[in-house]
């Protein structure tokens, strides 16, 4: 009886840090995409400016708007030419699809 206690409290910590410890893909975009595309996914009027083919995130021409988050992630891996770097070396796989589906949420907001 009480090793299957013991158990079932080692099994609840594992599974709590697991989830725990989960990639938050509203902190990885606060660190690696705010910059550029802005906290609500609306770049700001400098980044606007110096790249003026980037689109709002919720706007409906935007990939993060019409495309899925595996699209999304694949956009992280090869990056977009001159205007936006690769990500795969930056973050790893559980890393992008968090930040893809934060996107998405972004995306989602109008």
């Amino acid at each position: 009886m009480r090793s299957a206690l013991l158990i079932g409290v080692l099994v609840a910590a594992v599974s709590g840090h697991a989830a725990a410890q989960a990639p938050d893909g509203k902190t990885l975009y606060d660190s690696m995409c705010k910059k550029c595309h802005g906290a609500t996914g609306t770049p700001g009027a400098a980044m606007a400016k110096k790249f003026p083919k980037m689109l709002a995130l919720s706007d409906a021409k935007a990939s993060s708007s019409k495309g899925t988050a595996e699209e999304i992630v694949a956009l992280l891996v090869k990056g977009k030419g001159e205007d936006m770097k690769s990500f795969k070396e930056k973050l790893k796989a559980d890393e992008m699809a968090a930040v893809a589906k934060y996107v998405k949420e972004l995306a989602a907001k109008k």
